[in-house]
């Protein structure tokens, strides 16, 4: 079932509306509420001791000297905090094999990257901590360090953890059809080397949290920038040994998350145990250094790949062979297996071919730990599969265009199930790739291209067609054993003077969930957007909910609170047909006002229905139902999850002399399904982008062989800023699933997933007059000039 927004009987519907965010006149005054906003009535402040190796054994803790410091309440070391929090191993029982070993709050006996916490210095306020925490000393043993990918397996390489028995974390490879002979029988078969470097998510507001335990309620409450609450509470719960009823999660104003506050951390953990054991609030904020160290990487890729194609250039079959570096911890609870297993499953996704093979090998190393970050695996696999296809392409002197629009799944034929075992419901690539060119003005920039060659002026246009996995059910975590809500709640009230409260699970982390929430209840229930107030974040108050991540927010978070307003809103016309005495199903509501069905004549305000209901109820018939408050869950049954897709297009020059690339325009055009609201989308959708180039051109956290981050700092860390942000121009083709009333899927990480991969394209579109190639990311002007044979090894 779902609901024709389009129709043009729906004139007035605000699906589909840019509406203005309602929180950002609070947030651009200043009035926003971060973690380290917050103070609470004796509250102290923790700094981590983080471990200076790579690998090393712990031969002994002296905090003497750092006691004596002035304003130090206590300090912990793993030991220490051991009795008072159990240890975790991240682990997912559907991902067979997937192994790690158990991880502290606390580094206990042993430290395994550089960043790791080994002690924690609670005091008076945080420079007293900073402060004390630099004369704890520390006696280590070093221990040998790995670094490297591809040497992880070898027998001479040293076991991180010796009860595992090597150094491999989780295998898992799928076959699809007769690869070899798909391969045998190809009139080209191309074969290409990737990489990819690890990047982290440097958002505006590092991670942070503030722990108070209750003693006299027997209640942990913590106030952390998180993208799930619940999660965070099961988590706490369990290792604190505490029931779920008891523990709190508020989750106030986020500035940024990317993935990166999707995920456990040690030193957070850390933080609640400490408050419970020491009955003071205690606060911790990480600072941008420590936060390089600490805060999750990703996208730590090498991957080889093969393609076969026909004289035609028809996809016969696709081999990868994906490795992939985590750290030396899975990442808990969502485990550091899931960007290979992705890889795995998005390989090859736009394309209608029959053979399949892929494999990824996930190993752990001595560096810090990689976990899903914003677009999981997505740019790695589409880098992979348009390269390849690009490459095909050239080989059969084929336009790149072409070759895709000749091998991608006919936008009439869904549902379909792709090589991977992938269920896709409904995707457009045929559509969008036909807008994208259209919009691009493809043959023109062709031209343009071919005019600045003549000059000597190397300009490349680089296309990328891609699917996104959005709407996770649980198949994601759930059969895993993971206590990750893959469903959500909303609460819907319509108070005495005729405004509308939502509560919802989802959580805000400056994407726009609070206007998206109160569009869609507006429309639910028949208000104004600016009528509805938003309320998320807190454990205690909302639905349980999964929150935010996977673009799930919409899709599963905005159908539940879609449910709840439309339900509200037959618990208000029940009512007001009483009061009015006429049918219901006569009346309407629209922009606060009862109406008549028909014709729109305004009956009655909802304020004068409200003040009935709360103060009048005496007057209203017996035994009529007067519940103006609704909750309803939703969860995707039909397709473990709602697939997206889009197509992105990139024009550069590439400097001859300096391998500078300069991004001249990029182009998105996305199928999210059902658009709430546009310039919330595409807003999402730029800054996805943005980020997508960053990882393809300037990201990078760099290691020495003895675990070292190089570049651990904004001085030695590239992020693209304004200047580095080409035009880009947005356009959209809308499917919406069918297993919503609201039709809408996600469009968080599209702009991440596709963009590299358009980049990569131009600039070996550009460059391909030397005879060049570049497939490892960053595509740093070093490395440009060496695929262009300028620079030699």
């Amino acid at each position: 079932m779902s609901i024709d927004f389009g129709n043009p009987d729906r004139p007035n519907s605000y699906i589909g509306r840019t509406v203005p965010r309602p929180n950002a006149p609070r947030l651009v005054q200043g009035r926003g509420r971060y973690v380290d906003d917050l103070s609470l009535p004796r509250m102290l402040h923790v700094a981590f001791v983080r471990s200076p190796w790579g690998h090393a054994k712990i031969t002994a803790i002296d905090t003497a000297e750092a006691l004596a410091c002035e304003g130090v309440r206590a300090i912990f070391t793993g030991a220490d905090l051991a009795p008072h929090c159990t240890p975790w191993v991240a682990v997912l029982a559907h991902l067979k094999g997937l192994r790690s070993a158990p991880q502290h709050a606390l580094a206990v006996g042993r430290t395994c990257w550089v960043g790791e916490p080994v002690a924690a210095v609670v005091a008076d306020s945080r420079a007293e901590a900073e402060a004390a925490a630099a004369l704890v000393n520390i006696d280590y043993e070093e221990l040998p360090v790995l670094t490297e990918i591809r040497t992880a397996l070898d027998a001479e390489t040293p076991v991180i953890h010796p009860e595992l028995g090597d150094n491999l974390a989780f295998r898992r490879e799928h076959v699809q059809g007769d690869v070899e002979a798909a391969f045998a029988s190809a009139h080209k078969v191309i074969s290409a080397s990737f990489k990819t470097g690890r990047h982290t998510g440097v958002t505006l507001e590092p991670r942070g949290c503030l722990a108070d335990w209750n003693a006299a309620e027997g209640q942990l409450t913590v106030w952390q920038g998180t993208q799930a609450p619940h999660m965070i509470q099961t988590v706490l719960a369990t290792h604190l040994g505490l029931p779920e009823s008891k523990v709190r999660v508020i989750c106030n104003d986020v500035g940024g998350s990317f993935g990166i506050k999707v995920h456990v951390y040690p030193d957070e953990v850390a933080t609640a145990a400490i408050a419970k054991v020491m009955g003071r609030p205690v606060k911790f904020i990480a600072d941008r250094l420590e936060s390089f160290v600490s805060d999750i990487h990703a996208r730590d890729h090498e991957i080889d790949g093969r393609i076969a194609v026909d004289e035609t250039g028809k996809i016969l079959a696709f081999d990868i062979d994906d490795w992939t570096g985590i750290g030396p911890y899975s990442v808990y609870p969502r485990t550091s297996a899931i960007e290979g297993n992705q890889v795995v499953n998005l390989c090859g996704g736009p394309y209608d071919f029959a053979n399949y093979r892929a494999r990824t090998s996930v190993v752990l190393q001595n560096k810090a730990p990689t976990c899903q970050y914003r677009a999981v695996g997505h740019p790695i696999a589409t880098a992979v599969t348009e390269g390849l296809v690009d490459l095909a392409a050239e080989a059969l002197n084929m336009d790149p265009a072409e070759i895709r629009r000749r091998n991608f799944f006919a936008d009439d034929a869904y549902p379909v199930t792709s090589p991977a075992n992938m269920r896709f419901e409904g995707l457009s690539h045929q559509a969008t790739m036909d807008k994208l060119l259209e919009m691009m003005d493809y043959e023109a920039l062709r031209r343009d291209q071919a005019e600045a060659r003549e000059k000597g002026i190397w300009r490349g246009i680089g296309l990328a067609s891609f699917i996104e996995l959005t709407n996770p059910s649980p198949f994601m975590y759930g059969i895993g054993g993971a206590r990750i809500s893959a469903q959500d709640g909303a609460t819907v009230r319509m108070d005495p003077d005729g405004s509308v409260v939502v509560l919802s699970g989802v959580t805000e982390q400056g994407q726009g969930t609070e206007a998206m929430l109160s569009q869609v209840v507006a429309e639910g229930v028949g208000v104004r957007p600016d009528q509805v107030r938003v309320i998320t974040g807190d454990t205690q108050v909302t639905p349980y909910g999964g929150g935010t991540w996977a673009s799930r927010g919409a899709g599963i978070g905005g159908e539940a609170a879609l449910q709840a307003a439309i339900a509200l809103k037959g618990a208000i016309l029940e009512v007001a047909g009483a009061m009015l005495q006429c049918a219901p199903e006569s009346l309407s509501v629209h922009e606060g006002q009862i109406v008549d069905r028909e014709g729109g004549a305004v009956r009655m305000p909802l304020s004068e229905l409200g003040r009935v209901v709360y103060f009048r109820g005496d007057t209203l018939p017996k035994g009529l139902p007067r519940e103006l408050v609704q909750t309803r869950h939703f969860i995707t049954m039909e397709y473990p999850f709602a697939f997206t897709n889009g197509a992105q297009a990139s024009y550069v020059e590439v400097d001859r002399d300096t391998g500078f690339v300069k991004l001249l325009k990029h182009w998105c055009v996305e199928d999210c399904g059902r658009v709430i609201n546009p310039q919330l989308v595409d807003e999402q959708i730029r800054g996805g982008i943005v980020q997508g180039l960053g990882g393809a051109l300037f990201e990078e956290c760099l290691y020495d062989d003895y675990g070292q981050l190089l570049n651990g700092s904004m001085a030695d860390y590239l992020v693209p800023m304004a200047v580095e942000m080409p035009d880009m121009q947005i356009a959209h083709v809308e499917t919406p699933t069918a297993e919503s009333l609201l039709g809408a899927k996600g469009a968080g990480e599209a702009g991440t997933a596709g963009a590299p991969a358009a980049v990569m394209n131009a600039i070996n579109d550009a460059i391909r007059p030397s005879g060049g190639r570049i497939l490892q990311m960053p595509m740093t002007p070093e490395r440009i000039l060496r695929a262009m044979g300028v620079l030699s090894d």
